[in-house]
C-alpha cells in the first residue's frame, strides 16, 4: 500500500470547481436556521462550500446557488459578513 492520505475534495457552490477542503470556505446553516461561516469545519447543520474569492461570492449570490445549498433564505448582512472574512490562504 502506498501510505498516502487521501485528500478530501469539495465543490465550491460559486464556480463549481473541485477543490481540497482546506482550501475552501464553509458556510453553515445551524439547526436554529442561522447561517455563519464555520472555520473548523465540525459545526452542526448544513453545510457548503466556497471559494475564499470575492467572485465565487458573487455569483452564489447572483444565481442563488448558496440558498439552494442550504435549504434558507440567505440575508444580504449575511453576505456582507462572509465578504469580510474572505481571506485566501496561503497556497505554499
Amino acid at each position: 500500500m502506498s501510505g498516502q492520505k487521501k485528500i478530501p475534495q469539495r465543490r465550491c457552490v460559486g464556480c463549481g470547481e473541485m477543490k481540497s477542503k482546506k482550501e475552501l470556505m464553509r458556510i453553515v446553516r445551524t439547526p436554529e436556521g442561522e447561517i455563519l461561516s464555520d472555520a473548523t469545519g465540525r459545526k452542526n447543520g448544513r453545510g457548503a462550500y466556497l471559494c475564499r474569492q470575492p467572485e465565487c461570492l458573487a455569483k452564489a449570490a447572483r444565481s442563488h446557488a448558496l440558498e439552494h445549498a442550504l435549504g434558507a433564505a440567505v440575508s444580504p448582512e449575511v453576505y456582507d459578513a462572509l465578504a469580510k472574512e474572505m481571506v485566501p490562504v496561503d497556497q505554499g
